[in-house]
């Protein structure tokens, strides 16, 4: 009869009187771990941070993570986000009850640009599809070919012809207007990371994860150039920008290095060495013979390229991620892995703004038409506007 109620002790609760203690050890609460204290002072920093918004406008229509952001060159508050939730949504910056979800992705959308007129958004997946849209948001033209994802697109300085490159070593070109297949650029060896047109619309640039850089004529299709070996990257393309007057291309790599390309002789002019890894992004000045370059090695590096020689070294708090000459003024903004959008001044090497709000990593920046608005999106699946009026 005793072992039941011996069970019952043993599983309920277990009580002491003052006759089983049998020494007292005062204890200073100072040396205590202050586990609450710290988790409760955590939560307030946490609370600091989030309540930090630098925004003027916040887009909440994705329901994941965005992956790309372009302002309309032309019309002065359409924007252009996608993301990880295979969608695609166009909307003004100041008009939160208004915005066209861009449907039909079957995966993330993974690039967004607008044509040089305005008229046309063109939007590619990793779905291997470029859709084109019309400023509204209605759908154009749904164009297939490529058997891997859209890495990016780009569409012709001065024409509805749009260019994109694919996870399947190819490169293809379209007619926006109606819909035809242009051309389709074969050669490189891995994904085709980054690509444009030059300037004058001539010629075609496009770089890949097998380390090379591949400059091509468009209608022919034929590879004029190939980049590759010493004194090249020795890891594969990150980016890649093209200087105003179509004679040169500037190229980052997983490496580390950034390098200056002849576009007409396939010569490495230069290699510019001051990253330590992987350059994300790359902007030329539009109005100087500087360039920028943003690396995991949370540096912003402003290149003198007459001298091949940094001009200032900007550390950031973490790995920049994109970068972006505001218009033609001094200033260049750089979005963050820690969720910060800065605005450095490249006269100085000084950061003179650092824009707050995101909780994760920026992904991709764009300025608006009138240069008042710079938009962010994150991996946190908002988009975010700032005012940037006095930085123009």
């Amino acid at each position: 009869m005793n072992s039941p109620a011996r069970e019952d002790d043993d599983q309920g609760e277990v009580f002491l009187d003052k006759s089983d203690i049998i020494h007292e050890v005062t204890i200073d609460e100072e040396d205590l771990p202050d586990v609450e204290d710290e988790e409760h002072s955590d939560s307030e920093n946490m609370g600091v941070d989030e309540e930090a918004d630098d925004s003027m406008h916040i887009f909440t229509g994705h329901t994941g993570e965005i992956y790309a952001v372009t302002c309309s060159p032309t019309h002065p508050t359409l924007v252009a986000t996608g993301g990880g939730d295979d969608k695609g949504f166009l909307w003004r910056i100041g008009e939160g009850d208004w915005a066209s979800e861009l449907q039909g992705h079957g995966d993330s959308v993974s690039s967004l640009a607008f044509s040089s007129d305005g008229q046309l958004l063109a939007s590619g997946g990793f779905d291997g599809l470029v859709q084109i849209w019309g400023s509204s948001g209605n759908l154009i033209h749904r164009l297939d070919g490529p058997r891997g994802g859209i890495e990016w697109a780009r569409w012709h300085p001065r024409g509805h012809l749009i260019l994109a490159g694919s996870e399947d070593c190819t490169v293809w070109m379209w007619n926006a207007d109606t819909g035809a297949y242009l051309n389709m650029y074969s050669g490189h060896g891995a994904s085709v990371t980054c690509g444009d047109f030059t300037p004058d619309g001539k010629t075609i640039c496009t770089g890949s994860d097998d380390a090379s850089l591949r400059i091509w004529n468009p209608k022919s299709g034929e590879s004029i150039h190939v980049v590759k070996g010493h004194p090249y990257h020795t890891e594969g393309l990150t980016c890649l920008a093209i200087s105003s007057d179509s004679t040169l291309a500037l190229t980052g790599s997983k490496d580390g290095s950034v390098h200056i390309v002849n576009i007409s002789t396939g010569k490495v002019v230069s290699s510019l060495a001051s990253h330590t890894d992987s350059v994300e992004c790359i902007g030329f000045a539009p109005s100087s013979p500087w360039a920028a370059t943003g690396g995991m090695d949370c540096k912003l590096i402003i290149w003198d390229l007459q001298h091949s020689m940094p001009r200032f070294i900007c550390e950031d708090e973490e790995g920049v991620t994109c970068v972006r000459w505001i218009g033609a003024s001094k200033y260049v903004a750089t979005g963050s892995v820690d969720g910060k959008v800065r605005l450095w001044d490249s006269l100085s090497g000084e950061c003179v703004e650092t824009f707050r709000g995101h909780s994760d990593a920026i992904q991709s920046l764009s300025v608006s038409a009138s240069q008042d608005y710079l938009v962010s999106a994150s991996l946190d699946g908002t988009a975010r506007v700032f005012e940037i009026e006095k930085f123009r």
